[in-house]
């Protein structure tokens, strides 16, 4: 017996037909390991409509990559324009009720397909479709994607989706009410997936997950989970977008500035390690600034507190750290091999 995780339904809803899917993976520089997700998407126990590769411009080997599942597959190409109008080309020429998105790098596991088709067929009022998963640095499954400290949300999801992206990445969208709403923002790079649900979401959408894990969440130092302050920027970028959103209720304003405050902070820290590890004579003057600073919770006073009193050190173990390993999606530390 599958468990389902949604919001109650705004308005009593029977069971519906089971939908189709059209999986669509965007492409760029992939041909080393594109080719693990779409032996998943072959191993699935329920098999999508059709799936779209769109490359976006690659220079690699990707066509070789591909030649195994060419008689499997719709091929778009079109010049580098990045992972959203990638996205977007692929459900524009999709013809399944859900676009399945999956990144190259990323696997389903079996039943992924299955289950989701099951959730949507029992709850056809929701429109973004996702289920657990697992983190994986290299090769080593290290933590289930949600987790006590990030949980998949139920009880509000307009006011969570503009505190976090609660919805992990390895979703489905019904196609329809995407494209309607302009599809993935093409002028954002780090958060696209973010901009989207919120903008769904604030809009009427609601979201549903299987809490299952069905898909393998690969980590990597070259992907953009990785760059931590370029993501931070992003997630700012995102919410400030949303401040002219139509469809913001009054009393979400403050939810959304206090979200923006929240991630501004955090990217002030991220600065401040930085600056510590490159031993710039400024840091202990931030680190001061920042621990007197309201926002801040009480674990991250404590290594401002310590960044203060002796900042040489810090810089020393944070150089340390860096060599030792690299941070992913979720805070997972990756040590180096």
């Amino acid at each position: 017996m599958r468990h389902f995780l949604a919001p109650p339904p705004r308005r009593e809803v029977e069971p519906g037909r089971a939908p189709t899917f059209s999986v669509i993976v965007a492409a760029y520089q992939v041909a080393s390991v594109i080719s693990e997700a779409l032996d998943s998407i072959r191993c699935q126990t329920l098999q999508p409509l059709e799936v779209i590769v769109c490359d976006d411009g690659s220079t690699d080997d990707l066509e070789t990559a591909l030649i195994p599942y060419r008689d499997e597959i719709v091929l778009l190409r079109k010049e580098n324009g990045g992972e959203a109008s990638a996205k977007n080309a692929a459900a524009r020429a999709a013809k399944g009720d859900f676009v399945a998105i999956l990144d190259a790098d990323d696997v389903y596991r079996p039943e992924y397909l299955s289950a989701v088709s099951e959730l949507v067929r029992l709850r056809p009022d929701l429109d973004i479709l996702t289920t657990n998963g697992v983190l994986v640095a290299n090769g080593v499954p290290a933590r289930h994607v949600y987790h006590r400290h990030w949980q998949f949300e139920l009880s509000n999801q307009r006011r969570a989706i503009l505190e976090r992206n609660f919805v992990f990445g390895v979703a489905a969208v019904r196609r329809s009410v995407l494209l309607e709403h302009g599809g993935f923002d093409e002028a954002i790079l780090w958060t696209t997936d973010w901009d989207c649900w919120l903008r769904l979401i604030l809009a009427g959408s609601a979201a549903g997950c299987v809490d299952e894990e069905l898909a393998e969440y690969r980590l990597r130092e070259t992907s953009l989970t990785a760059r931590r302050r370029e993501l931070l920027l992003g997630k700012i970028a995102t919410l400030e977008k949303a401040r002219g959103n139509a469809s913001l209720r009054t009393e979400e304003r403050s939810v959304l500035e206090t979200s923006i405050s929240a991630y501004r902070r955090e990217l002030e820290f991220q600065d401040l390690t930085v600056a510590l590890a490159a031993g710039d004579g400024d840091a202990r003057r931030r680190a001061s600034a920042l621990l007197v600073a309201p926002g801040f919770d009480r674990r991250r006073r404590v290594e401002l507190a310590g960044m203060t009193l002796a900042p040489r050190l810090a810089g020393r173990l944070l150089r340390r750290r860096a060599t030792a390993g690299w941070v992913g999606a979720g805070g997972i530390r990756v040590g180096r091999r």
